[in-house]
């Protein structure tokens, strides 16, 4: 299913590691072809001030950015403590 028809695309640990630059165009091309079509989730740790930097090249990582920060609503849970301390098993 190309990914412009599902209903909800979510990707989640976005941008948890620097994006390979052959993979730079291929998140440009899964960006543009959702952009106004269908809605998607980008779950991440990383602060969307350091997206450019781990997407790397500055003309795909803006055309990304642009696309998907666009009409988007940002969403921040805080918490000095990640879920895994707070609820996990105790040693």
């Amino acid at each position: 299913m190309p990914c412009e028809r599902a209903n909800l695309l979510i990707i989640d640990e976005w941008l948890l590691s620097p994006v390979k630059d052959s993979d730079s165009r291929e998140l440009l091309e899964i960006a543009e072809a959702r952009y106004k079509k269908a809605s998607a989730v980008f779950c991440s740790q990383c602060d969307i001030g350091g997206w450019h930097e781990k997407i790397g090249d500055p003309t795909l990582a803006d055309a990304i950015c642009d696309r998907i920060a666009h009409d988007s609503y940002t969403v921040l849970i805080g918490g000095g403590e990640s879920m895994r301390k707070r609820k996990g098993l105790k040693a």
